[in-house]
């Protein structure tokens, strides 16, 4: 298993979407919270995704295709 931090940026028309639950559902990662800052004009996350690192990857591709800004903290893999 992988382990990805990752900072997600978003707008205000992002800001209104369920992308954090698309996320949960469509791709098979664990998303876990692990601080956030979220108004109605804007929003960051730092999110911490693990799983296969092919979700992981298709997951972040994901979110870049939504306008979020993405960017990766920090990996880890595990056994």
């Amino acid at each position: 298993m992988t382990r990805v931090d990752i900072n997600v940026t978003a707008g205000k028309a992002q800001v209104q979407e369920p992308w954090i639950w698309r996320l949960s559902r469509d791709f098979s990662v664990r998303v876990n919270i692990r601080k956030a800052n979220i108004d109605a004009d804007f929003g960051w996350i730092q999110l911490e995704l693990e799983g296969p690192v092919e979700e992981i990857q298709r997951a972040t591709a994901w979110l870049m295709t939504t306008g979020l800004t993405v960017e990766a903290l920090q990996r880890a893999v595990g056994a």
